[in-house]
């Protein structure tokens, strides 16, 4: 097989035996994919068709779908920078209406604070992006 893939040129996969998550965000891409409603269903009529099937799933990707890990901003908003501002006009916009009905949030607003690491999978026992309140009250606990 080794030998195939390079004969074609193709850069074989550094994954380890029997380790399927070497490249976690490639294979969270695939999933995203395979999942989405226009995922074809039969073979692509030719590889122009094909083409522009991928092209129009990468411009949705990276310009379209607002992804949960980095606080439901495109990668593309993330990519220029723009996601932080978005963030803090979500945090102002909750927090407005939180002051202005208290009585409909039972707790705190959503957590709109820019998630610095992205991770596939994190693991539960640590939130992946705490609230600011969290972080004072690990901070008061810890002195």
């Amino acid at each position: 097989m080794l030998t195939t893939l390079q004969q074609l040129g193709v850069m074989p996969s550094l994954s380890r035996p029997a380790v399927s998550n070497d490249n976690p965000f490639s294979e969270s891409l695939f999933k995203t994919l395979k999942y989405r409603p226009p995922y074809p269903l039969k073979p692509f009529a030719d590889l122009t068709r094909a083409r522009q099937w991928v092209a129009d799933l990468v411009h949705w990707y990276n310009h379209e779908h607002r992804h949960s890990a980095i606080g439901f901003v495109t990668p593309a908003q993330r990519h220029a920078g723009l996601d932080e501002a978005l963030l803090n006009q979500r945090k102002s916009l909750y927090e407005d209406a939180r002051r202005q009905n208290p009585r409909r949030w039972c707790q705190n607003t959503r957590n709109w604070n820019r998630v610095h690491t992205v991770k596939l999978n994190p693991d539960h026992a640590e939130p992946q992006n705490k609230t600011t309140q969290e972080i004072n009250n690990q901070e008061k606990i810890a002195a």
